[in-house]
């Protein structure tokens, strides 16, 4: 009965200071240690900071040109913890863009640029997965046609389907370069005696890093020889082996007591390309055939051969012809396709009556249903080549000299093109130089092959 009496006398003692609003000394001591640990999971409030006065954004609106984006520091250098007016400190004076020009914000990162001597070996070794990495070589010219070098990156702009690329690599150094030279032996035979002439000047242009192959067509493409080095005893017998009478120039007569066959056996013309009936007509009318320039089908055969090449090396189509069209069996547009979907461009140096002053302008237009009179200007154009015409073999000779450098001497653009991967379709290309009075260079457009996607 004590026992009882006692433990109730404690309930009553421990109860009777929650009762009258008093918290016994160790609920205390627990509600204080409570309030002294904050949670470790709510972190503290940010100091409020006051707004940066309107000051602050002086010098960094340009009138017609807008807002600059301003240099700022780290986030975790003391700077920008302070937030002083030390965040936007302007760049130091050798980044800024020369005086001469204005100044453009679409590009503020530089491209990637070698050191000197080598550019080609590092030009295509970037790899970007699932991008299409386009190389456009691109030829400068003043207005009196003479090359204009020491250009920066920042004097180019690329477009691709009118929308601006960044460049991200650029290069001034030369390439060595793969040249398939393609000989036209259906010229006449005045014509072809000047160009066999001036086929020896062909190596002194080259140097001995270069390489070359060599094509020749007539009726049907022939290749004399695959790829060789520019100064190999090979190449100069292969020249001499290109060189060809051409073909006879006469006025066709096709009827009269001139016409026909003035030799015959058993009622038929002896000469095989005059037999009688059909195209050829019979004794009393001959038909003339038709000039055969398989042109397309001997640029298509070069540039097979060259697809081959390292893309370390400027791929080069060297013809040299008047630039007729007529028997071939791929399209122009389809060579053209193909050259631009391997970077492969076209040079030419034309003669005979493309080379004729008044005559060879007029010789770019095509007559309908008559044959094509000079196709490789659209070649050329298409591709980012050159075209000088000559009528001596002199003039020809310096022609080789002229057109090699202009290839070796490029800049080199590489951007990473913002369309599909590999879709099949023709993306224009446009370059512009920001100096006045330049002409520029380059290829208009291309197709995605699956060697571009890196």
């Amino acid at each position: 009965m004590n026992r009882r009496r006692t433990l109730t006398i404690s309930a009553l003692l421990l109860g009777l200071p929650l009762a009258i609003g008093l918290t016994p000394p160790f609920v205390q001591v627990e509600a204080q240690s409570t309030q002294q640990a904050p949670h470790p999971d709510v972190p503290d409030a940010p100091t409020p900071q006051a707004p940066k006065p309107m000051s602050d954004m002086k010098d960094q609106v340009t009138p017609g040109i807008g807002s600059q984006p301003s240099q700022t520091t780290a986030p975790d250098s003391p700077a920008s913890s302070s937030g002083s007016s030390a965040d936007t400190q302007t760049p130091p004076p050798s980044s800024q863009p020369p005086a001469s020009t204005a100044p453009d914000n679409f590009q503020t990162t530089p491209p990637e640029i070698p050191e000197a001597g080598k550019g080609a070996d590092e030009a295509m070794t970037v790899i970007r997965s699932s991008t299409t990495a386009v190389e456009v070589p691109v030829t400068v010219k003043d207005s009196k046609g003479q090359l204009v070098g020491g250009l920066d990156w920042r004097d180019f702009r690329v477009f691709e389907n009118n929308q601006r690329q960044p460049i991200r690599y650029f290069t001034v150094d030369p390439f060595p370069l793969s040249v398939a030279y393609v000989i036209d032996q259906s010229v006449t035979a005045d014509v072809m005696a000047k160009v066999n002439t001036s086929l020896g000047a062909i190596q002194g242009a080259l140097a001995p890093y270069d390489e070359v192959a060599v094509f020749s067509y007539n009726n049907g493409a022939k290749e004399l020889t695959g790829f060789t080095g520019a100064q190999t005893n090979r190449l100069t017998a292969v020249l001499a082996l290109a060189k060809a009478t051409g073909r006879e120039e006469g006025v066709p007569v096709n009827s009269g007591p001139l016409a026909g066959c003035s030799i015959s056996s058993n009622g038929q013309c002896v000469d095989p390309n005059l037999q009688v009936g059909r195209s050829a007509g019979n004794n009393e009318f001959m038909n003339i055939p038709k000039e055969i320039h398989t042109l397309n089908d001997a640029i298509l055969r070069a540039a097979v051969a060259l697809s081959t090449r390292p893309t370390n090396r400027r791929r080069v189509i060297y013809v040299v012809s008047d630039g007729k069209e007529y028997g071939s069996k791929a399209t122009t547009k389809q060579v053209i396709q193909y050259l631009q979907g391997h970077n492969i461009a076209v040079n030419a140096t034309l003669v005979g009556d493309s080379a004729r002053w008044g005559e060879g302008y007029l010789s770019r237009f095509h007559i309908p249903f008559q044959m094509n009179d000079n196709v490789l200007i659209r070649y050329a154009h298409e591709t980012g080549g050159a075209i000088d015409a000559e009528r001596n073999a002199n003039g020809m000779e310096k022609s080789y000299q002229l057109l090699a450098e202009q290839s070796r001497r490029q800049y080199t653009l590489v951007y990473y093109s913002h369309e599909p991967a590999i879709d099949g379709k023709y993306r224009s290309i446009e370059v512009r130089v920001d100096r006045p009075n330049v002409d520029v260079t380059a290829k208009r457009g291309y197709y995605p092959t699956a060697q571009d996607a890196r």
